[in-house]
């Protein structure tokens, strides 16, 4: 049974969208009433006000210069696994997201309700809510390119990952990779024969900004996709 939850958001030059996504992340703390959560911010190279952003809703930060996705995250959980080292690793949960992210209100209590069934990892979805900065085909080439009818998704996001932290820690973490960390750990995962869920019932809302934070990230698939329609 999941005891307390820690969530980290790794951040980089992100003032203007990072409160939306720590608002959504309170409500959805809110909804777990009971245990105790926690979240990190992890400023990475900033050179603006995330890091003022993120205290003034008074979540804690810590500051790296890794200029690389996957290091804050794997920073951010080795603060959270420092904070609560009182507590069996089997018993905590860690999640994360991104900085351009929302989260529903529901996001950690249906990861939770999939842990208690036995679940040691979660990969939930996306959307995007504002394509405003892209052209309009997109929005249908995204639709087609992301479409799983009925089966297991096969999409991986940072921006929407749980894990139970013995699991975490069994496979080795996050690496330290400038893009798809998030996949290398679910591969990770996979070959350490660990149960993680493709969930369908849990959605986060991205950006679909052209200013690219990782190299091949999401942003990086839409502008792939935009150019190939």
């Amino acid at each position: 049974m999941i005891k307390s939850v820690g969530i980290t958001v790794p951040a980089h030059n992100e003032e203007d969208l990072l409160p939306a996504c720590l608002d959504a992340l309170r409500l959805a703390a809110q909804a777990v009433a009971g245990l105790t959560v926690q979240t990190i911010v992890v400023a990475d190279d900033c050179a603006d006000r995330t890091a003022a952003a993120a205290l003034r809703r008074g979540v804690s930060v810590i500051s790296v210069r890794a200029k690389a996705v996957g290091a804050a995250r794997a920073a951010g959980m080795n603060e959270l696994l420092r904070r609560f080292s009182g507590i069996d690793p089997r018993d905590l949960w860690l999640a994360t997201t991104d900085a351009d992210t929302t989260v529903p209100r529901f996001w950690l209590e249906r990861q939770l309700s999939h842990a208690d069934q036995g679940w040691d990892a979660v990969l939930g979805t996306v959307t995007v809510a504002d394509w405003e900065d892209r052209p309009a085909h997109l929005l249908t080439s995204f639709a087609a390119h992301y479409e799983f009818g009925d089966a297991a998704h096969p999409h991986v996001h940072g921006a929407n990952l749980g894990i139970r932290a013995s699991a975490y820690v069994d496979v080795g973490g996050f690496s330290h990779l400038a893009t798809a960390e998030d996949h290398a750990l679910v591969e990770a995962l996979a070959a350490a024969g660990v149960s993680a869920l493709r969930a369908a019932d849990i959605e986060v809302t991205t950006s679909a900004r052209c200013d690219a934070r990782a190299p091949h990230g999401f942003s990086h698939l839409l502008t792939k996709l935009a150019a190939d329609a």
